[in-house]
């Protein structure tokens, strides 16, 4: 019997070093919401009405490897050229990492492209 409270007295002993332990400790906590300004929003492009004669462009931002995206982008190539031969498709990779801005690549895009899927692939 006397072990049991023992035992008893123990856990309580424990519970209550530990919940003063955990009580003790500071949360910070952060607000995810934004500022009360919103920021200003750019429209979506249009859509364009059809994609004959069109050029697109594939873009790999490099996410997962050299080697991830360019073998679907290729295969995509190669679909357009067999079901859509009036579609010109263009497969470009970002230069460095894909958080890096890429202004000669936007920049072509916007000389020379319709469109553009831009992301993974893979």
């Amino acid at each position: 019997m006397k072990k049991k409270i023992w035992l008893a007295t123990l856990i309580i002993i424990l519970i209550a070093v530990c919940s003063t332990a955990y009580s003790a400790e500071k949360l910070r906590v952060l607000n995810p919401t934004p500022p009360n300004q919103m920021v200003d929003r750019v429209p979506l492009a249009p859509r364009i009405d059809t994609l004959e004669g069109k050029t697109i462009f594939l873009v790999d931002i490099g996410w997962g490897g050299p080697q991830a995206a360019p073998g679907i982008y290729k295969e995509m190539q190669a679909w357009f050229a067999q079901n859509m031969p009036s579609v010109k498709v263009e497969v470009r990779s970002v230069v460095g990492s894909y958080m890096q801005d890429q202004p000669e690549l936007w920049k072509e895009i916007k000389e020379k492209g319709h469109a553009a899927m831009i992301g993974i692939s893979g």
